[in-house]
């Protein structure tokens, strides 16, 4: 079983490890007497190599056996990203005094020479330039991803960084590791807490417990190249459930027909067994993975497979895909017919979407295919299936995938989306379609395009959207010329305000964005009074120099929104301190409000900064500010490393209106719809409603001083009409979210893997009576978009006392 955020495009190679039976504390641990990390080697299967797999070896200086109950090696990558993860191989047995350790990792489909038997064997499949392997006390996967982070881990025993590794024992890591060469400690197995000097460049010389080397021939357990089936079909390789019975097992002459194959990224190909069983519920497809290899077969081509099952888990918490990986291939005939595609269409998705784990996993529940969507589509993984004239829920995106639906009733949008209106009640129907075809362009449809004809592939399975068709055949699409909209202009009573996500704006961004951008607040939303704008960065953007300032930023956008016929406007803001309000590393974003002077004034108090709060000041004439542009509570816990809310006071017509711009945390860390764990997990939800809190107090001490208050709320709060942090934030009728009084099948403004919905909003206080509310549709349903945000705006009669 592997757990993976990215997979690797190297071929899989082998590591050993010599181990050190001290823990690491803030300078590595002293130097070991006994049991050390001896050898690591991540080439193995490579081109150019002799060994097959990858491998650890540990070694045992001591008078008395190292005892690795428990035990574990783990891989990192040489420079871990936030979203590398430990990969883990368990230990069992110990290493005998003066004895070694073998840990077998990962094959590839080079080399001739196998490792001797090994103690241990793991599936990583390690990079043969650069590394981390640690031997820790336990089996949890660490999480430390700095060289000073994994010293104070008090569970890693020895350590060894190779290649550029950044996590490594003393001032450098272990140097000259290759597709042919290991880093190994010296005989006398010295560790003096220093991979430079410890460990050198050596060609690979794997031994065992039993103190076996590596001999001719092939690897234990390989089965070589058979010329009949063997007794394993596909259909025992997928089982009842959505892990093989078969994971981590070696399988031999597995029959079947190519289907589909794919040449970039994780390489591989399909194949179908012809003659399925009388089971829906153990599938007849399965992906052969190659790694970096080409695919050395056609589709059509009549194949048996040897190899490892594997359970391939994109990320922590999606789903896997069942595999086989290391394969060998016999080839016996070419040409042949593929096995017939399953028809999928409404008639034949089952009512529910996916069942209940209880918030656990459903990994070992027996499949339903007829019960629930996910159970079909995971009893079809691997295997062919058909779709036809297919209504788009989800633009073309940048990486060539589009949504469609196969049930075109379930609730559609008025303007051809697909409507997410609760947790509960999924949209089973959507799909994401991608192209094994790589000499055709790609498709270019918005939301309500079809995608007509018949589209054939095979279902797969990705951390980003899910169950997936990789298409061998794509239809022709249909444009139905979605327009993007244009709102009506305020009239001269009416105070229009508006909330737009800009999408990290900054002053190094093409001039093409700002007109873009720009475009959209002087035409599509007709120049409103007020704009509210999320996503506004510090002037050079992702550069981490101390730079918090924007105002070369607002000056392009605003002269662009001249260009394109708007007015002059001025602005407001508040600049974070330095890296405290989360977003793009660097950018420092912020809320920014833009406004018309000829319209509307802003009435500016001094005192407002990053960390100054404002408050509700009561009058005789009313409720003002403390200060103003100023910050809800910015010290409150609610707001660490997050948006702070933007506070103006304004007047229109002599009255007063107070806006407040908005940006909550994102739904980042959540579990997806799609995953293992169901019902998925919203761990983001907690900060966000206790946001809404902050922001529902604060409206409410303005109401305190003056019932009447004019409040404006708006903003992204990435979060749904439905959620608890609406209920939050509402709390006491304080505010009426607007969203909620369009037509059901208008409420949306954002499209996530093909699901319409809805996470900017614009609420109102009690104050506020007549209204006219739009949400204008110019960017989440198009594929050509400035933003993955559709703007939104309010025009409010501004009447009584000023």
């Amino acid at each position: 079983m592997r757990i993976s955020r990215s997979r690797s495009v190297l071929l899989a190679g082998a590591v050993a490890v010599t181990l050190s039976a001290t823990a690491l504390p803030a300078a590595f641990a002293a130097p070991s007497a006994t049991a050390v990390i001896s050898e690591v080697y991540g080439g193995g299967g490579n081109s150019g190599a002799t060994l097959t797999r990858d491998f650890v070896e540990l070694a045992n200086a001591g008078s008395a056996a190292y005892d690795l109950s428990g035990f574990s090696v783990q891989y990192l990558p040489g420079a871990p990203s936030a979203g590398s993860l430990w990969q883990v191989s368990a230990l069992t047995g110990s290493v005998a005094p003066g004895g070694r350790y073998l840990v077998a990792q990962a094959a590839g489909t080079g080399g001739t020479v196998a490792l001797p038997a090994p103690d241990a064997t793991g599936t990583v499949a390690m990079s043969a330039a650069s590394g981390t392997v640690a031997l820790v006390s336990g089996t949890t996967p660490l999480s430390c991803k700095t060289a000073a982070d994994c010293a104070a881990d008090a569970r890693v025993v020895d350590l060894v960084g190779y290649g550029s590794a950044v996590v490594r024992e003393g001032s450098g890591p272990a140097t000259g590791a290759s597709a042919t060469a290991s880093v190994a400690r010296a005989a006398s197995l010295a560790d003096t807490d220093d991979n430079g000097a410890d460990l050198s460049p050596a060609a690979p010389t794997p031994v065992n417990a039993a103190g076996q080397t590596s001999g001719g021939g092939t690897d234990p357990g390989d089965p070589g190249n058979p010329t009949e089936p063997g007794t394993v079909r596909v259909h025992d390789i997928q089982g009842t459930t959505r892990v093989s019975p078969l994971d981590g097992k070696a399988v031999t002459g597995v029959p079947g027909i190519v289907t589909a194959v794919r040449t970039t990224g994780s390489r591989g190909f399909w194949i179908q067994d012809a003659t399925p069983d009388a089971d829906a519920r153990t599938g007849e497809g399965v992906f052969v993975y190659t790694g970096s290899a080409a695919p050395a077969v056609a589709v059509g081509d009549s194949v048996l497979i040897s190899g490892k099952v594997d359970e391939y888990y994109p990320s922590a918490t999606t789903q896997s895909i069942t595999e086989i990986t290391a394969p060998r291939t016999t080839v016996l005939s070419s040409g042949n017919a593929l096995p017939a595609p399953v028809v999928l269409d409404a008639a034949a998705l089952p009512a529910a979407y996916v069942p209940s784990g209880g918030g656990g996993s459903i990994d070992a529940l027996p499949l339903e295919p007829s019960a629930y969507a996910l159970d079909l589509y995971e009893a079809l993984e691997g295997s062919r299936v058909q779709i036809a004239d297919t209504r788009v829920t989800g633009a073309t995106t940048a990486y060539d995938e589009i949504w469609v639906t196969v049930d075109p009733e379930q609730n559609p949008t008025r303007r051809g989306g697909t409507l997410y209106s609760s947790y509960t009640d999924q949209n089973s129907g959507r799909i994401k379609v991608m192209s094994l075809d790589t000499t055709r362009p790609f498709p270019v449809g918005n939301v309500g395009d079809v995608l007509s004809g018949t589209t054939t592939g095979v279902i797969d399975y990705a951390s980003f959207g899910g169950y997936n068709l990789q298409a061998t055949e794509l239809g022709t699409l249909t444009d139905h010329h979605l327009r993007r909209e244009v709102t009506r202009p305020q009239k001269g009573g009416e105070l229009a305000v508006a909330t737009y996500n800009v999408e990290n704006l900054d002053a190094l961004d093409d001039q093409a964005k700002f007109d873009t951008l720009a475009e959209g607040v002087a035409v599509n939303l007709s120049s409103p009074d007020i704009v509210s704008l999320e996503e506004i960065q510090d002037d050079n953007g992702a550069v981490s120099d101390g730079t918090v300032g924007s105002e070369a930023t607002l000056q392009r956008f605003t002269d662009a929104i001249v260009a394109a016929g708007g007015p002059r406007y001025d602005w407001r803001y508040v600049a974070p301190q330095d890296g405290q309000d989360g977003g793009e590393p660097g950018g420092n974003i912020r809320n920014v409000f833009l406004f018309n002077p000829d319209r509307v004034s802003f009435v500016d108090r001094p005192g407002g900064d990053a960390t100054t709060a404002v408050t509700a000041v009561p009058t005789k004439k009313g409720v003002t500010l403390s200060v103003s542009p100023g910050r809800i509570d910015p010290a409150s816990g609610a707001w660490a490393d997050s948006r702070k809310p933007l506070v103006g006071e304004f007047r229109f017509h002599g009255k007063p209106v107070f806006v407040i711009g908005n940006h909550f945390t994102s739904k980042g860390g959540d579990q997806p719809l799609h995953g293992r764990y169901q019902e998925p997990s919203r761990s983001s939800e907690t900060k966000r409603v206790q946001q809404a809190a902050e922001v529902n107090t604060f409206v409410k001490s303005l109401l305190a001083a003056d019932k009447s208050a004019r409040v404006v709320t708006l903003g992204d709060l990435n979060d749904f009409a439905f959620s608890p942090t609406m209920s939050a934030l509402t709390a006491g009728k304080a505010l009426k979210p607007l969203i909620t009084t369009l037509p059901a099948d208008e409420q949306y403004s954002y499209v996530y893997e093909g699901n319409s919905q809805t996470l900017d909003h614009i609420l109102t206080s009690p104050g506020i009576g007549r209204f006219d509310y739009d949400v204008v549709h110019i960017n989440a349903e198009f594929a050509d978009q400035a933003s993955d945000h559709d703007p939104q705006i309010v025009r409010v009669k501004v009447e009584g006392r000023p």
